[in-house]
């Protein structure tokens, strides 16, 4: 008998966790004649989510809890989830309560025609969000063609395409960045994502400049061509400053003269300097970061039938 294990992700999620149990019960397990596991993944919560998944697990033997020893981030937490699965497949399923559950047996339905990956596109969505269309138009523009145009949550990956995510073992990278990378056959299932109605979002703005930032440097050589670019046009502009000056002197149109034009000059150059430094250097504390060889996550706590 085939088995699904579902990954959830948790943080500050104590008053969804119920109401998300309940919904996964009605609409998925109750309705399934297959195996199945729950994942739930504590990532450095500091509310009452632990305690609440510890609950949830008394009620259902099919339940595996784990707890990190900090907030590592959703896309590690989920990492973690889909390394901890058995399942012959695994999906993952947002503990905000905005993906529909129904999303889990259609993606099971699509597993069993045979597809390694397949991922929740979201062609509309009731939380609008301009930093989501921005970022999705970016990575669509400058990293991945093939990305849908509303952006997708991770939907459903079998076993292989599971080994080879685990497996990649990268450091501030973005989990989607890398399904889209893996290949394999694929498909999508076009979905409407809810407003959120219990709790608040823990998507705050530094972690979105975060997502940008391991998606470009990541997967993208964009941060170097731009600097390259600007280094370009500040020599080129130089180099046509320099001779229009140069010009005017000889002929004596314009008269040449105070500190003005040289300090412009000194803090454009300063600028760019400092803006390209920063850039590498960003690629160099991910190389440090990477050559620590830390654990991506580590596991402080965890709950399960075997345990």
């Amino acid at each position: 008998m085939t088995k699904l294990s579902i990954v959830i992700p948790v943080y500050q999620n104590e008053f969804n966790l119920k109401p998300l149990y309940q919904d996964i019960k009605e609409k998925f397990i109750d309705k399934i004649d297959f195996e199945y596991e729950i994942i739930m993944v504590d990532d450095g919560s500091t509310d009452n989510s632990w305690k609440v998944m510890k609950e949830l697990m008394m009620i259902d033997k099919n339940i595996k809890l784990y707890r990190l020893s900090r907030n590592f981030g959703a896309g590690i937490s989920t990492l973690c989830g889909f390394a901890k699965s058995t399942g012959d497949c695994a999906v993952l399923k947002a503990a905000d309560l905005q993906d529909p559950t129904e999303l889990l047996l259609q993606l099971y339905d699509k597993w069993k025609e045979g597809y390694n990956v397949i991922v929740t596109e979201r062609t509309n969505r009731e939380d609008k969000s301009f930093f989501s269309a921005l970022y999705y138009f970016l990575i669509r523009k400058f990293i991945f063609k093939n990305m849908p145009k509303g952006g997708f949550d991770v939907g459903l990956l079998d076993r292989k395409a599971i080994d080879v995510l685990v497996n990649l073992d990268e450091k501030d990278s973005a989990l989607s960045m890398q399904i889209l990378w893996m290949g394999f056959k694929s498909t999508s299932i076009k979905y409407t994502r809810k407003i959120r109605e219990i709790g608040k979002s823990q998507w705050t703005f530094g972690k979105k400049i975060k997502l940008v930032l391991d998606s470009l440097y990541s997967f993208s050589s964009l941060p170097i061509d731009f600097a390259i670019s600007v280094g370009v046009i500040s020599v080129t502009a130089s180099i046509i400053w320099a001779i229009s000056l140069f010009i005017a002197k000889i002929c004596g149109n314009i008269p040449v003269s105070g500190y003005t034009s040289i300090i412009l000059f000194i803090m454009l150059g300063f600028g760019i300097i400092m803006l390209t430094l920063g850039i590498l250097g960003g690629y160099i504390w991910r190389i440090l970061n990477t050559s620590r060889k830390r654990p991506l996550y580590i596991i402080e706590e965890e709950m399960h039938e075997n345990s």
